[in-house]
Parts: structure tokens; sequence; C-alpha cells
């Protein structure tokens, strides 16, 4: 039987969640699924940070999944899907994870519990007793600057070892932490970058892939990156990075992921920019800076294609 921590690897999607009338946007989210299983891409993530899962009812994350995973089987792509799952209480992620057992998921994401600030023995604890009850491997994601606290390299070790933990979302946002942690884990444990402007670093460093919001866009430059990094071509790497470094700063001016549902929506891949409160839709000015740099983009393309 296949290792599922070998398909934790390359270009992953946190793919953004169409709204409409305030409601779940299936067809935009069909249309997502078609245009990005086109692509050069490996794996989604629903549900997270750039899905606004937490803005999600439990109804709309069981649409969401099954919209895409048959969606997926309509292209003939099968990717692996993993959802984020977030939540304060150790009790209240286990019942989620009951909840969700039967789901046609493949990775669970997981964050540290917000807001409380548990010690690094409290979320060895924690994370322990969902890799004990969870039936897809978990997938971390250490974002401290959302949760209020960060998971230490010497926890995130221990966690390694555990069969159910296969891998990191790395927002850890501290070059000198990853790659420490790139030097130190096992080989079975997957890191994938998570933090857009510091990403290339990271590759560079060895992570074994990376989750963008960015590659929304570029999709296909973000992809040769990893090519390129992976096959030691690293002027070939540098050069691409430098086409797409802007967008990882534009994308993230204001709150994410109004500005790249703006650009979804303006691009058509999407009917609407829609987000929900407390998000809420870019301002005028980036606005406009989006506008801008969408034209830019269009005209390069086409004059590459003539």
């Amino acid at each position: 039987m296949t290792d599922p921590r070998t398909r934790l690897q390359g270009l992953w999607l946190p793919l953004i969640t169409p709204f409409r009338d305030g409601a779940l946007d299936e067809p935009s989210l069909r249309n997502l699924i078609r245009h990005y299983a086109a692509r050069p891409i490996d794996g989604l993530m629903l549900g997270a940070t750039s899905g606004e899962g937490l803005a999600l009812s439990w109804d709309e994350r069981a649409r969401l999944v099954g919209v895409v995973r048959d969606e997926l089987a309509a292209t003939g792509r099968p990717l692996p899907i993993c959802l984020g799952v977030g939540g304060v209480a150790t009790a209240d992620l286990i019942e989620a994870l009951d909840r969700t057992a039967s789901w046609p998921i493949d990775f669970y994401l997981i964050s540290s519990p917000p807001y409380v600030r548990p010690s690094q023995r409290g979320l060895l604890a924690h994370f322990t007793a969902l890799a004990e009850r969870t039936t897809h491997p978990i997938v971390l994601y250490n974002i401290p600057y959302r949760s209020a606290v960060g998971l230490d390299n010497e926890t995130l070790l221990q966690l390694a070892e555990h069969p159910a933990i296969a891998g990191l979302k790395d927002c850890c946002a501290n070059r000198m932490q990853t790659r420490d942690l790139i030097a130190r884990k096992p080989a079975g444990f997957r890191l994938l970058t998570g933090e857009d402007a510091q990403s290339f670093d990271a590759l560079q460093a060895g992570a074994e892939g990376a989750i963008l919001l960015s590659a929304h866009l570029e999709t296909e430059t973000f992809a040769a990156i990893l090519q390129h990094v992976r096959a030691g071509r690293h002027d070939a790497a540098a050069a691409c990075w430098t086409e797409v470094e802007d967008l990882t700063r534009l994308l993230f001016t204001e709150p994410s992921p109004a500005p790249a549902k703006y650009w979804l929506a303006r691009t058509g891949v999407i009917a609407s920019p829609e987000v929900r409160l407390p998000m809420v839709e870019v301002g005028a000015a980036l606005a406009a800076r989006l506008d801008k740099e969408i034209e830019r983009r269009t005209a390069a393309a086409q004059s590459r294609v003539a």
C-alpha cells in the first residue's frame, strides 16, 4: 500500500471558497476545479485560511468537499484533498474528526488552538490526542501570528514521529526555525512552506513543497520554480521567482483572500469577489492596483504568445 505521505509534496493550492449572495457558489467552485485541474498542481487544501473555513457551516464544508471530489473525478485528475479543521478545545476537534471520518479526503490541516496559548507540553498532548483518534493523516499548521502560539521545533520533531502525522504547513515566518527543522526532521515527515513571500528560500533550503495562495495566479510559474529547484537549476528558479515575487506581497496588501478573490473575479474564473464578514472586499485603492497588475500581466502573456 502506498504511504499517503508521498502525496504530500509539490505545489498545493489553498483553494479559495467562492460565495455569491451569501451562499456557496457551486457553479464558480466547479469552474475553479476545472481551471486548476488543467494546471500543474499536486493537491488542494479546502476550508483553510484562504478558503475562509471558519466562516463555513458543516453542511457547506460537506458540500465543498463533495463538489470538489466529484469535479476532480470528472476531469480525470484525482488530486489529494486536505481539509482544514480548526478549533480551541481538543474535545471539539476530536468530534470534528469523527464527524468527517468518512468524507472523501486524504489529509487534515490542523493549527494550534488559538487564543488559549497552551504550553509546548499542552500542544504536544493536544496533537497527540488528535493523532490517536484520526482516520486521515494530519498535516500540522504552524502559524503563530494567527494562533498566538507557535510549535517549537523540539515539539514538532516529537510529533513527527507519530505515524498519523504526515507533515507540516510551515508559516512560522522564522527563516532560521524553518531551516533548522528541514535539517533535523525525519525523512518521512514532509515540510511544505506556506509563507508565500518566503517560499523561495524555504524551497531552496529543502522544503518538499509549497502551499501558496499566490499560486492561484501564475500557477505554471510557481510550479516551474519547484521543478527548477529540484533539478538544481538555481538560476532558472531565481528567474522565475523574480516574475512572481511581487505577487506574493501584493496579494497580502489587505487581508487574504480578498485580493485573490478580486483578481479571480476580474479575470472571470469566479463570478464574485464576495467574502464573508468580518472579512470585507478590497478597497478602491487596492482594486486599482490589482487592475493595473492584471492588465500588465495579461499584456505580457499575449506578447509571449504572439
